[in-house]
């Protein structure tokens, strides 16, 4: 559906005729529409196409790859989605599968060991697996065929996909829990449990007052950046939504850009591959959403006592006492190296992460939401594809589980919607901040209670909401928080016009200014007993504007002084029990997955702002720091002046393998220098103190517009296609860098079709959709398409006398169409009618699709063809018409759905030459019919009697459009 798109089909009201309703008989309008293709004239029947089978769905492109896909159902869509996401993402999609299932290192080696290891002890998989069976059962049903898609197109993608070759691998089969799976290995880190084994080694090491020292509204580590705009703030008075999601930068990337239409919906956005359905960011055509990560804790780690049972067994203490535990042995392949043994034990809390060899050192088990509860909220993403208004993403919403976020949402009628979604335990706040003894009832859970999920208005006098990380709205639900320079520059941005356009938000994604730099400069401005070098680079760092920009030296310096100062704090001996040999990453008592969390420098850097203004250093001790630091910095300087800072400051992505671009490619095209840092609403996120590069950054941007969805905007940092030297791999890749963005084509004659694809159902699986079914009317080639601005697009489809038969005898019978003649008929005769009208070379019948969804019944005819032409002198160039508006599917109406109808028929017709006269015949009696005719150029003829009604002849010319 097209954004500004009224939200109802139109429906009855007093007074109104059968023009005004599901239309009368003849004469109800003209019609419009793209011409059914090269070499056809209008009325002649195209040859079955795309969707001859049943399950078959169109694919269409725009010129960035992005797929477009069209289906008979939501069934039949979500195998199409998987279906083309295994074309365009087979590797992608085997590595996450690997990844469910702790099997990477059977093809990557051992650097995949600790990963498998984790997932495997987890009990990922076997999550799923009891999430999936939980489900209700049309959502498993939807899932399922997102699942039997990808596992149709693997082979073919496969194919394309040069890393298979590399590494010996052939793809495995996708089971229908697979899907959830790769929702919960793609979170199940994202809110940070390990943070919590870092807060324990500081308390352990500086003290029990130092275990949040480096948490003061950071690390800032998290960049995701979210905002709203109502109608008061746009130059349209429609809402816009925009922003980022800041995540890890994998190449293939974690979001697809896609749309997926069939009668029910029609949506864009960004999916995750591997996951049926648009999760966090979509735009329906009539609401949008977008998220953010809300930083709250959700997820526990407990402190376990085991012990081994003499038949080998392991029990566990609970607060009842000891008692028998889930545990049993797995194998790991490791491709190079010997088979690794696992041993996944499972306590009441959750399963064993760290240590489980009784007796050997810590044990601490992992409770996580979906494990306690079987839910992983899936039930929510085909909710969200159906729905219309906020009310309908807030309601979809109260069933979301994780990962926690800020949500945002718009509609087209002005609503909107700022609130947290997810679920948060209720237990005591030390959970939140540590590991707790398993054995104490006072750190369980309360079992079936949730946090209450905060929410607020958006509208306003300011008329704008914004979410990027910081302690704001899910203030209570978390401990750590971004800082707030991000959510206060956004603020400061869009409060500066009331007259924003989606292409203006581009300098809002990109906004360079790194507020978090004050208080380091603050203390250079005041360092005592600089040195004539020292004293030149405090004079030029005090007159940088402190943006971040590509082409900015001056960046790099102060890069260069803040790296300086954060390994110089952690060479103090404040720090020394957390730095150097004592640095908590170094530890063998904790999983090599978890040391980024447990790197002592990193977090340093992270939070140096707090570092450097309270708690940690009397004020001179932090002068003297920030003056040797810009002595060193300055020397260093003369030697080697600063580059642009684009230069040192490059994405550096994940990838399973490394990268297959042919030879010869743009090393700027992989690996490109961009500006930002962590603190910037640009949020590229380097490591200070560590590296320059980034691994963290806009894993997308989006612009959602409500009043013209299709000046709506998106990009993502590579392309559409997880191919290594597809035209579409890193296509994308120049406008992200840049902070540019493509536009979002939702009008289907400017994409190109690919060869269409055709799946089968299994009908025990999806018994609605057998191979005896006629073509579905949305998968018809048209004979006309054409978007109408405001109400969306129209196509004309050929009738179906047999697959239609249904749906046109509920129109023809109902009251309001009594004038067209059908009112006693059975579903076989108004078959019988239409087959027999399909015989006629000179009378055709057509299904008006208004986005996919049946609206109307045309019929054309030569007038000398028909009794009607027994009642007027015909002229040459003559052409009858009738319609049927169809009858409504919700309360209200559409204003002006008949006239818009009626400008896509006129077109349709008007596009062959030998037409130069439409023909209608309401009835008589129908005022608002006669009336309609009249405002859209008709020019009345007298009234004729036929058999069925006395109608009144109306005619409009081409002339009379200017067509002549």
């Amino acid at each position: 559906m097209t954004a500004d798109v009224d939200r109802e089909r139109p429906g009855a009201r007093p007074g109104e005729g059968p023009g005004e309703g599901p239309g009368e008989g003849p004469g109800e309008g003209p019609g419009e529409g793209p011409g059914e293709g090269p070499g056809e004239q209008p009325g002649a029947r195209p040859d079955r196409g795309v969707g001859e089978e049943s399950g078959g769905y169109e694919l269409f492109r725009d010129d960035w790859g992005i797929p477009h896909l069209r289906a008979a159902d939501a069934l039949a869509l979500a195998r199409a989605q998987g279906h083309a996401t295994a074309l365009d993402r087979a590797w992608q999609l085997e590595t996450e599968r690997h990844r469910v299932l702790g099997t990477s290192a059977s093809h990557l080696g051992a650097e995949a060991v600790d990963w498998d290891r984790f997932v495997r002890r987890a009990r990922i998989a076997d999550t799923a697996r009891r999430c999936f069976d939980r489900l209700a059962p049309e959502t498993a049903a939807w899932v399922t065929a997102y699942a039997d898609g990808v596992n149709e197109g693997l082979a073919e993608g496969a194919a394309q996909a040069p890393e298979f070759a590399a590494v010996g691998l052939a793809p495995g089969r996708w089971e229908p829990w697979t899907p959830l799976g790769v929702w919960l290995s793609t979170h199940i880190l994202f809110a940070g449990f390990p943070t919590k084994l870092w807060r324990e080694e500081v308390a352990r090491r500086l003290g029990e007052d130092r275990m949040t020292l480096f948490a003061t509204d950071g690390p800032g580590t998290a960049g995701s950046n979210g905002w709203l705009l109502t109608g008061a703030r746009t130059a349209t008075g429609a809402p816009l939504l925009a922003g980022d999601p800041h995540r890890f930068i994998e190449d293939p990337g974690v979001y697809q850009q896609i749309r997926l239409a069939c009668p029910e919906f029609d949506v864009v956005g960004l999916a995750v591959p591997g996951i049926p359905g648009i999760a966090h960011f979509g735009h329906t055509g009539h609401v949008a959403w977008a998220i953010t990560n809300a930083m709250a804790d959700y997820q526990d780690l407990y402190r376990e006592r085991l012990r081994r049972t003499p038949d080998g067994g392991v029990e566990a203490l609970g607060p009842d006492g000891w008692y028998r535990a889930h545990a049993h042995t797995e194998t790991i392949e490791v491709a190079g190296a010997d088979p690794e043994q696992v041993e996944v034990i499972e306590t009441d809390r959750g399963p064993v992460i760290i240590g489980g060899d009784p007796g050997a050192g810590e044990t601490i088990s992992l409770r996580y939401p979906p494990r306690v509860t079987g839910d992983l909220g899936f039930d929510v993403l085909p909710a969200l594809l159906r729905a219309r208004t906020v009310a309908d993403v807030d309601t979809a919403l109260d069933r979301w589980v994780e990962p926690v976020n800020v949500v945002l949402a718009a509609d087209t009628a002005g609503s909107t919607l700022h609130r947290v979604a997810g679920h948060v335990p209720v237990r005591p706040y030390a959970n939140r901040l540590r590991v707790v003894p398993a054995e104490d009832p006072a750190y369980a859970w309360r079992e079936g209670e949730t946090e209450p999920l905060p929410r607020t208005e958006v509208d306003g006098p300011a008329g704008i909401a914004v979410m990027a990380n910081e302690r704001g709205l899910a203030a209570p639900l978390g401990v750590e928080f971004a800082p707030p320079h991000r959510a206060r520059r956004i603020r400061e941005l869009l409060g500066a016009d009331t007259d924003w356009t989606p292409d203006a938000q581009a300098a809002v994604h990109t906004d360079t200014r790194l507020a978090s730099s004050r208080q380091l400069l603050s203390l250079l401005a005041w360092a005592p007993g600089l040195g004539p070098a020292a004293e030149r680079l405090r004079d030029r760092l005090l007159r940088w504007d402190r943006h971040m920009d590509a082409d900015s030296t001056d960046a790099t310096l102060y890069a260069r002084l803040r790296t300086d100062v954060v390994h110089r704090l952690a060479a103090h001996p404040a720090l020394k029990g957390v730095t150097g040999a004592d640095d908590p990453w170094r530890s063998a008592a904790y999983p090599a997955l978890f040391r980024p969390w447990l790197a002592a420098v990193p977090r340093i850097g992270y939070a140096l702002e707090s570092l450097l203004t309270v708690g940690l250093l009397p004020y001179e001790d932090r002068l003297a720091l920030v003056a040797a630091s810009a002595e060193a910095v300055a020397a260093a300087a003369d030697e080697t002046p600063p580059a642009p800072w684009g230069e040192l400051h490059r994405l550096s992505p994940w990838q399973a393998l490394p990268d297959l671009a042919p030879a010869g490619s743009d090393p700027e095209a992989i690996r490109p220098g961009v500006a930002g840092d962590h603190d910037c609403v640009l949020s590229t996120s380097s490591v200070p103190g560590v590296t320059d590069l980034f691994a963290r950054g806009p894993a997308a941007r989006y612009v959602w517009d409500l009043a013209r969805r299709e000046d709506s905007r998106w990009a993502v940092p590579f392309g559409a296609s997880g191919v290594p030297g597809s035209a579409h791999h890193r296509d994308q890749t120049p406008l992200w860098a840049r902070g540019a963005l493509a536009p979002v084509v939702t009008d289907w004659n400017l994409l190109h079709r690919t060869t269409p694809h055709r799946t089968s159902h299994h009908p025990e699986e999806t018994p609605v959709m057998t191979a005896a079914e006629r073509v579905a009317p949305a998968l018809r080639p048209a004979v006309h398409e054409q978007k109408v601005e405001g109400f969306g697009t129209v196509r004309l489809v050929p009738v179906d006398p047999a697959a239609d038969a249904g749906l046109l005898h509920g129109w023809v019978t109902e009251e309001r169409a009594r004038f067209w003649g059908m009112a006693d008929h059975t579903r076989e005769q108004v078959r019988e009618i239409y087959e027999f009208v399909d015989s006629l070379p000179t009378h055709h019948a057509y299904l008006a699709l208004r986005d996919g969804v049946p609206a109307a019944l045309f019929q054309t005819y030569e007038p000398d063809a028909d009794p009607v032409g027994e009642c007027y002198d015909v002229r040459p160039g003559d052409f009858g018409v009738h319609l049927l508006i169809a009858p409504a599917e919700g309360e209200g109406a559409v204003r002006g759905y008949t006239e818009a109808l009626l400008t896509a028929f006129i077109a349709f017709v008007f596009s062959d030459p030998a037409h130069v006269r439409v023909v209608v015949e309401p009835d008589a009696r129908n005022e608002k019919a006669i009336a309609r005719m009249v405002r859209m150029g008709f020019e009345l003829g007298p009234e004729i009697r036929k058999p069925e009604k006395t109608a009144r002849l109306a005619f409009l010319t081409r002339a009379a459009l200017g067509l002549a």
